[in-house]
C-alpha cells in the first residue's frame, strides 16, 4: 500500500506486531503474571481507544447539557479524590472513592429533576421486556450500557439516601460518604449549564432537561463511571498484585435490575462463576 510518500507493508507490520505481542505475553508469563491479568490490561486499553476516544463521543458531547454532566461528574470525582489524598490507607480505597463519587454525582443530578434510581431502574427494566419483544434478534450488547448506568445510579442512590436520612430534616449541606470518605458535590452547583436548565427548553417548563441528558448518557455512561479512571487504577492495582486475577471481580456486583424490580438475586451464581 502506497501513501504517496512511502510504501507501507501491512502484512509485514502485522507480522512484526504479532511477534512483539507474543514476546510481551511470554515475558509476563515468565514474570509470574496471572493469565487473567495478561488479558485484562490490554482489554482496558482497547476500550479507551475504541469508544472513549471516538467520533461517537464527539457527537454526543456536542450537546451542552450532556457535556456539562460529564464535566461536573468528573469534577466531583477529582475534587473528592484530592481532598482525601492524605486519608487513603491502601491502593483499593482511591478506586472505591473514584467510582463511588461518580455514582453519587450522577444520582444527585438525576434527583435535581425529581427522579431517582428506583424510578429509572423500573423504567428501563420495563423497556427491556418490551425491547426483547420488538427486537428479538438485537445485538448481544444492546442493554450493556443501560445496565452499567443503572448499577451506577443505584449505588449512588444508596449513598445519597443515607446522607439525606442522616441530616434528620435539618437543611444543612448534603455530604454523602463513600467508604467513610466525604464526597464533594459543589462542582455540580458551580456548573452554569446544569444550574440553568431553562436555557435549553421553554424556560417556564424546563424540568426534565438534565434528566433527558442523563437518558442519553444511559446508552453511553463510560465517562461517568468512569472507565478511563477505573482502567488506569485497576492497571496500577494489577501491577502491584500481578499473581491475583483482577477480572472478573470476586464480589457481588449488587446489580440494580436484580435488586429493585425483578427478583433475581437469589439465582445469581457469581461465586461459582469466578
Amino acid at each position: 500500500m502506497s501513501t504517496g510518500h512511502q510504501s507501507f507493508d501491512v502484512r509485514k507490520y502485522m507480522s512484526e506486531y504479532k511477534n512483539r505481542m507474543k514476546g510481551a505475553v511470554k515475558e509476563a508469563m515468565d514474570d509470574g503474571v496471572h493469565y487473567g491479568n495478561i488479558v485484562t490490561v490490554p482489554a482496558y486499553c482497547v476500550g479507551d481507544a475504541a469508544h472513549h476516544i471516538a467520533q461517537s463521543t464527539f457527537n454526543m458531547c456536542k450537546d451542552d447539557v450532556v457535556m456539562a454532566v460529564i464535566e461536573a461528574t468528573s469534577a466531583v470525582m477529582d475534587t473528592t479524590l484530592n481532598a482525601n489524598l492524605d486519608k487513603f490507607k491502601n491502593e483499593y480505597q482511591p478506586l472505591s472513592v473514584a467510582t463511588g463519587a461518580g455514582a453519587v454525582a450522577v444520582e444527585y443530578i438525576l434527583e435535581l429533576d425529581g427522579f431517582n434510581a428506583p424510578m429509572i431502574v423500573d423504567l428501563l427494566t420495563k423497556r427491556f421486556h418490551n425491547y426483547v419483544q420488538l427486537y428479538p434478534t438485537r445485538g448481544g450488547a444492546a442493554e450493556l450500557h443501560n445496565h452499567d448506568f443503572m448499577d451506577m445510579i443505584y449505588r449512588g442512590w444508596k449513598y445519597l439516601d443515607k446522607a439525606r436520612r442522616d441530616r434528620n430534616g435539618v437543611q444543612t449541606k448534603l455530604v454523602p460518604k463513600v467508604a467513610g470518605f466525604e464526597v464533594n458535590l459543589d462542582p455540580i452547583h458551580e456548573n452554569e449549564v446544569l444550574m440553568n436548565p431553562q436555557r435549553y427548553a421553554y424556560p417556564g417548563c424546563a424540568i426534565s432537561v438534565r434528566f433527558s441528558a442523563l437518558m442519553r448518557l444511559a446508552d453511553y455512561p463510560c465517562l461517568l463511571t468512569s472507565e478511563p479512571v477505573t482502567a488506569t487504577m485497576m492497571t496500577n492495582i494489577i501491577a502491584l498484585h500481578k499473581e491475583s486475577p483482577a477480572s472478573p471481580a470476586r464480589v457481588c456486583k449488587d446489580c440494580a435490575t436484580a435488586a429493585l424490580v425483578d427478583f433475581r438475586h437469589a439465582y445469581c451464581q457469581w461465586k461459582e462463576a469466578v
